[in-house]
């Protein structure tokens, strides 16, 4: 019998909500991995919607858990109704959304919030010792929840000019957590807390790359499982 895996998302749409390839990745990773995967997203609204043609805000309201169903094919769940012990592990996609919508990374960086039902779902898993996929942003979730835990969000520098955001890192540090760089197509394990992270689109990498490390990722968070 293949693992049980939640899947959480913030949205539909890489700048207010969860990254279509990343999601979309992840999921590749988890089927290819014989997982049985379910769908979950807070059901709020989103922080701001953005037109994504223009990369201008656009005056309208959506909200997370109906636009997440985008991407779930319409397949998902409220996040307040998900039970960590149905499950064996948990997955976060990357994407604005998460420091917008499931917390708020964006605006406070690491003097955030987290959303209440994201961070039960942390606890939860964290408690009953089963694996946390993170990617991308996600990590930040991570890191404000479990002080003293391991992530990646890539480089602490902006080596190349390919890691721009690579300030998340020293906020991630000062938050009592330790930032471990990382290449796009890796990921790292903090084996004490069983949390996975990658790096994925805050690398600017071939998409085929990010895949990849999504699926490093996945890989070892089915292994832990």
């Amino acid at each position: 019998m293949g693992k049980r895996v939640a899947l959480v998302l913030a949205g539909c749409g890489v700048f207010d909500g969860s990254e279509i390839h990343e999601a979309s990745a992840a999921l590749v990773h988890l089927s290819r991995g014989g997982a049985e995967v379910k769908i979950f997203a807070p059901n709020i609204e989103q922080r701001d919607v953005v037109n994504h043609l223009k990369g201008i805000p656009a005056e309208e309201k959506r909200n997370v858990l109906v636009e997440s169903a985008r991407l779930a094919r319409g397949n998902i769940q409220d996040l307040a109704e998900l039970k960590a012990s149905e499950f064996d592990a948990v997955v976060f996609p990357g994407g604005f959304g998460v420091a917008k919508n499931l917390c708020s990374w964006a605006v406070d960086g690491k003097n955030c919030t987290v959303n209440e039902h994201v961070n039960s779902t942390l606890q939860a898993f964290h408690s009953a010792k089963k694996p946390i996929g993170l990617c991308c942003i996600s990590p930040v979730l991570a890191a404000k929840v479990f002080p003293g835990c391991e992530v990646t969000v890539g480089q602490d520098k902006n080596v190349d000019g390919r890691f721009p955001d690579a300030e998340t890192a020293s906020a991630i540090v000062e938050l009592g957590c330790k930032h471990i760089c990382k290449n796009v197509n890796e990921s790292h394990i903090d084996k004490a807390n069983k949390i996975v992270t990658t790096c994925a689109f805050m690398c600017k990498a071939p998409l085929h790359e990010i895949f990849d490390g999504i699926g490093t990722m996945v890989q070892e968070v089915l292994k832990l499982a």
